[in-house]
């Protein structure tokens, strides 16, 4: 099974994949987190990427995923070739990468998108601010529908934004069952409301 973390940035995506891989551990089953590699790219290099290095960074995330997917049942990918498409676009206007990130983001059963009622704190060179954010969701959002690709979008604080994911989890029928005639989708994938999501995620847990 593969799971993929999509979000915009300082949304916890790194956080709860590792929250993630514990909790699926603690239950028996073996577990493997893909981190992101545009995050070791930057730190490697001292700068972000050019617009022809974006797609070798994500034809090499979804290599590692593949890898991953060898040796464990589980594998939890702090994000995918999709969220290096969209930055591509937004930044270069470039996007070649979208066919490319949409084909692969198909291959995961369970895709989690990270809602924006966490605070933005800065954290290397990647991030571009707490004003990118939305729009950044929004696409995030758009490209999942328009490819109709079913996901999940997580709220809550610490332990609560854990036991969400799980419930998505649970909740979600993986998406190479799906019919493919009728894609699922969040119910509120054109809006970014927070608090509107939250009220649905949260009766839905429940």
């Amino acid at each position: 099974m593969r799971i993929a973390l999509l979000g915009a940035e300082s949304t916890g995506k790194t956080q709860l994949s590792a929250d993630l891989a514990a909790a699926l551990r603690a239950q028996g089953r073996r577990v493997a987190v893909v981190a992101e590699v545009l995050r070791e790219w930057c730190h490697r290099e001292g700068r972000t990427p050019r617009p022809e290095e974006q797609l070798p960074i994500a034809q090499e995330q979804e290599r590692r995923v593949d890898e991953a997917a060898a040796d464990a049942e589980i594998v939890v990918a702090d994000t995918t070739a999709l969220m290096v498409a969209i930055y591509s676009a937004m930044l270069f206007e470039d996007g070649t990468l979208y066919r490319f990130a949409l084909e692969r983001q198909r291959a995961y059963h369970h895709t989690l998108v990270t809602g924006l009622d966490l605070p933005w704190v800065a954290d290397g060179l990647q991030r571009d601010g707490p004003h990118v954010r939305e729009p950044v969701d929004a696409l995030v959002r758009d490209c999942l529908a328009s490819g109709g690709i079913p996901y999940r979008t997580v709220y809550g604080q610490g332990d609560e934004r854990l036991r969400n994911a799980l419930a998505a989890i649970s909740a979600t029928p993986a998406a190479d069952a799906q019919d493919p005639a009728r894609p699922w989708v969040w119910h509120c994938d054109k809006c970014s409301d927070p608090e509107c999501e939250h009220r649905l995620f949260t009766g839905l847990a429940r």
